[in-house]
């Protein structure tokens, strides 16, 4: 009996892209201490690693748990043309791309979104995500402070499709899948973790593999307004699950250069031709309507909890 196997994928030729990560311990809710802190390392991006993209952990501008009800959180916030300005600014002059993952105001007093913008190397702010999958403890329903989003946008730029998830999002492998299918080969997962490193390596490892991304995990580092401490450890992690970059648990700043096609084998150190493809063997029909059936683990903490309801 033959089989058939796939040739390895050629993509186009395309120049290789350096991309980098920032981690940085925030000064709680002080919104302009940490813009000039993220410009600042926007500019050593440049020069010490030629990087053409940063991104930047989850809430950079504030931390992640402000300590506020949604309300005084939202007075506290920048409109967003104020706050993104100064990195506009920078990200022109050093034709770099930015991730910058903020609190942003929503259209009435009391709602805010966990957001991450996109802002080209001119200077164009290409747009937000707003985090879908909120943490328990931010929930509306839970005395927490955020609103969720609910689309999954994908970025074209000069240097490649690029999407974001948050943190939380990245639990939930139908949020890269989303991004993956709808052309995202860079995603970026600003998160402010704080469960494990086991936890938070795995999850970015299985994202890029499962989808066939580069992957760029940033976490934060110090602690916020409520005294919860990150770990940081960001990472760039490549489609074939090997770990380009790692920073520390201290302020850090990591690049890597990114294989614009990294298929040509199964596996890094590997001669073995590529012989599958994540995104094209999908049994889509399979699966689809399981996938949205209601569900919620039985173990003893979750009995407890009221279902979630879709909306």
């Amino acid at each position: 009996m033959s089989r058939t196997t796939r040739s390895p994928r050629r993509l186009p030729t395309r120049p290789r892209v350096v991309v980098a990560a920032a981690q940085f311990a925030v000064v709680p809710n002080d919104i302009s201490t940490n813009l000039y802190r993220c410009v600042y390392f926007l500019r050593r991006a440049v020069e010490d690693t030629g990087a053409r993209l940063l991104v930047f952990p989850e809430s950079i501008t504030t931390g992640f748990n402000p300590a506020l009800p949604a309300r005084d959180l939202w007075e506290m916030m920048p409109r967003t043309k104020q706050m993104l300005s100064p990195v506009q600014r920078i990200c022109r002059e050093l034709k770099i791309h930015c991730v910058l993952p903020t609190y942003e105001r929503g259209p009435r007093p009391g709602i805010v979104y966990n957001s991450a913008f996109l802002i080209d190397d001119r200077g164009r702010n290409l747009g937000a995500y707003r985090k879908t999958h909120l943490f328990p403890t931010e929930r509306p329903e839970n005395k927490g402070w955020t609103t969720p989003g609910n689309r999954f946008p994908v970025f074209r730029t000069a240097i490649g499709a690029i999407g974001i998830h948050i943190c939380y999002d990245g639990d939930f492998p139908e949020v890269s899948r989303i991004l993956a299918v709808k052309g995202a080969r860079i995603l970026c997962r600003p998160a402010a973790l704080m469960r494990n490193f086991e936890i938070w390596e795995a999850s970015n490892k299985m994202r890029a593999y499962e989808n066939h991304v580069h992957h760029i995990a940033v976490n934060a580092i110090g602690s916020d307004a409520a005294h919860t401490t990150y770990f940081g450890h960001s990472m760039i992690i490549s489609p074939v699950a090997q770990t380009l970059a790692l920073a520390r648990a201290v302020d850090d700043l990591i690049y890597a250069e990114l294989d614009p096609d990294p298929f040509h084998c199964i596996s890094y150190c590997s001669d073995t031709p590529m012989l599958f493809d994540h995104l094209q063997d999908r049994n889509v029909a399979g699966y689809t309507k399981d996938l949205f059936s209601p569900a919620r683990v039985e173990y003893g903490f979750a009995r407890g909890r009221p279902p979630r309801r879709g909306k």
